[in-house]
């Protein structure tokens, strides 16, 4: 298996390659946009390819994209340069990738794109959503609202999209603990939060679940073994709450 990841200096994306690399048979290509970045993508077990996902024209990444099997889309601003900036990288950047995928003469890669917590439209309650999860949903806005509105509506411009397929996950929010290798997959309330390492670890057993297509899951701290709980909510196959 031959994988792009666009984000590929990210914490989430350094594990996730970790974990890709170490599988028989399969190449991982990280794209960074500060050559200062090589050699951790490369002790990651990467390979690095040098494009900018604001400045580099969608072409040059149809070029990394042919050949692969799959892409990951793992990139955001992380807060720096203010709402501009984060429309730029977290919308704009990711329907970028989204073009540089159907430029790819067929067969096209499979995308993964790695979302967010309460990335919604925010005019509608959730029918699973408690009193609490509101609150907290009102706190996310005041603090990451450009950030989650970038990301609902890359995820908006995604599930239109019929030329290749394509897969959302939306992780609760991100801690730096250790892996559990345990975690609930399905509608989540806005209290958890999921360690980078299951995040990676979810990705990584994405690659081999191409029947996940077509699907938005949501992944937060649980007692399920990761494997198990993934199974069953793609086997459930519910495609009726993208937004």
């Amino acid at each position: 298996m031959n994988v792009a990841i666009v984000g590929g200096h990210g914490n989430v994306s350094l594990r996730l390659a970790r974990r890709l690399a170490s599988r028989a048979n399969t190449k991982v290509f990280s794209i960074v946009r500060n050559s200062a970045h090589n050699d951790d993508v490369a002790a990651a077990g990467a390979t690095p390819v040098e494009l900018s996902l604001e400045d580099s024209p969608k072409e040059k990444f149809a070029e990394v994209f042919t050949g692969k099997d799959l892409v990951y889309f793992a990139a955001g601003a992380g807060g720096k340069g203010g709402a501009e900036r984060t429309r730029k990288v977290d919308f704009e950047g990711a329907v970028k990738i989204f073009d540089a995928i159907e430029l790819v003469r067929e067969p096209r890669p499979r995308l993964i794109l790695v979302s967010s917590i309460d990335v919604r439209d925010h005019s509608k309650r959730p029918p699973h959503y408690t009193d609490a999860d509101v609150k907290k949903s009102e706190e996310l806005q005041k603090s990451l609202g450009s950030y989650l509105e970038a990301k609902h509506q890359a995820d908006l411009d995604l599930v239109r999209r019929t030329a290749f397929k394509w897969t959302i996950l939306r992780p609760a929010l991100l801690t730096n603990d250790e892996g559990t290798g345990r975690a609930h997959v399905g509608k989540m309330h806005l209290d958890g939060s999921i360690s980078r390492e299951d995040v990676a670890h979810t990705l990584a057993l994405l690659a081999d679940r191409p029947d996940a297509a077509g699907l938005t899951i949501e992944v937060t701290n649980g007692e399920d073994k990761l494997e198990d709980a993934l199974d069953a909510f793609i086997k459930k196959g519910e495609t009726d709450w993208h937004s």
